[in-house]
């Protein structure tokens, strides 16, 4: 640890006028809100000698010991202090050193906002423009929130260290306690003249647009995020994070079910029994689609790697095509005698019960119940 006294710059005879006067220059110099946050250990540094100094008792323990002295080391921790050592000992942790000044400036907020994208763009990524309100630096003030051509002054009743030291008398001795300063908040400054573009703040409120890119895959109801582009914080902070919340707008043919597209399509038995082929309208154009002679109710065709991209691993989901069947009803009289023609060459007027197949889970609930 440095020497207090070339902390502050001064010699070990100096008077509580010098030692203050040095402190004070210092100060303008190594506050953060002057020479950055990478100033402030220095500062800290800086606040606790002065605090050390500036008192004559905790001066003249620092002179015979040290700073170990001041922590109850160096072999005589409560000599000649009574009750009142030992109470600043034992609640030295609680009432606390300085703790150095507190920075106006905040690390911006994030914001969360909703982005619509199609059917297309999930299932295979886009770029999308969003617009949305938020804080920006102030470009008056730079973020410094002063009005150009002034600066934060050091707070005399704290002397910039943020805090204040408070002394009360009890039956146990002197009880200090330290809490922030009323006069400057705690920041050790003040801001005298205030920027008046933002009064203040170091930011205004503004909108923005940006280019943001939707993966392959993303769903309803993901979250994307956009590390840095939320709103700057108070006093020019770093800017938070912006969420989008994906909501995939209603597709006119397709539904969607993880990777995989459905569609529908009605035909008529005749269809159904002969086969046919159609072109069916897919996210990566016209695409032929045999039915084959036959098909049944509810059959599902499979066009394979025609579905929505996967997000975070190669490859498609599937499009599954199902199938309905429109049975007439209402026929005229001779498509009536054609179906009683066909029915009769088949053989297909009586209705005969039969029990359905079982598949393997059937058999052996049968075979355990036996039922």
């Amino acid at each position: 640890m440095n020497d207090y006294y070339e902390v502050l710059g001064v010699a070990r005879t100096a008077s509580q006028d010098e030692i203050k006067k040095a402190y004070r220059k210092k100060a303008r110099q190594l506050h953060p809100d002057y020479a950055g946050p990478e100033s402030e250990e220095a500062f800290k540094e800086l606040s606790v000698a002065y605090e050390t100094l500036s008192d004559p008792e905790k001066r003249q323990m620092y002179d015979i010991g040290g700073p170990d002295a001041l922590r109850g080391g160096g072999g005589a921790p409560f000599t000649g202090g009574g009750f009142s050592d030992f109470f600043d000992a034992m609640f030295s942790g609680f009432s606390g050193a300085s703790q150095g000044p507190a920075s106006r400036t905040r690390r911006g907020a994030d914001q969360l906002i909703g982005l619509d994208i199609t059917l297309e763009e999930a299932a295979f990524g886009a770029k999308k423009s969003v617009s949305f309100g938020t804080y920006a630096i102030c470009s008056t003030c730079s973020g410094s929130m002063c009005e150009p051509g002034t600066r934060p002054v050091v707070c005399q009743t704290c002397s910039g260290t943020g805090s204040v030291t408070r002394i009360q008398n009890t039956m146990f001795g002197r009880m200090k306690s330290q809490g922030p300063c009323q006069t400057c908040q705690g920041y050790g400054t003040i801001i005298e003249k205030p920027c008046h573009e933002c009064s203040g703040q170091g930011r205004v409120r503004t909108r923005r647009t940006l280019s943001i890119d939707v993966p392959v895959g993303v769903d309803e109801g993901a979250r994307i995020r956009v590390m840095g582009e939320a709103e700057v914080g108070p006093g020019g902070g770093p800017q938070g994070d912006l969420y989008l919340e994906v909501h995939e707008l209603r597709h006119e043919v397709f539904d969607r079910r993880g990777d995989d597209l459905h569609a529908w399509i009605t035909i008529p038995m005749t269809t159904a029994a002969l086969g046919t082929e159609f072109e069916l309208t897919t996210l990566d154009g016209p695409k032929a689609v045999r039915i084959e002679a036959g098909t049944q109710p509810n059959a599902d065709i499979v066009l394979r790697g025609l579905g929505v991209g996967r997000l975070q691993r190669p490859g498609r989901g599937d499009l599954h095509v199902h199938i309905d069947v429109a049975i007439p009803t209402k026929l005229d009289e001779r498509s009536r005698e054609l179906l009683e023609e066909l029915a009769s060459l088949r053989k297909e007027t009586r209705v005969e019960p039969k029990r359905r197949e079982q598949g393997v889970f059937g058999k052996l609930k049968e075979k355990l119940t036996g039922q």
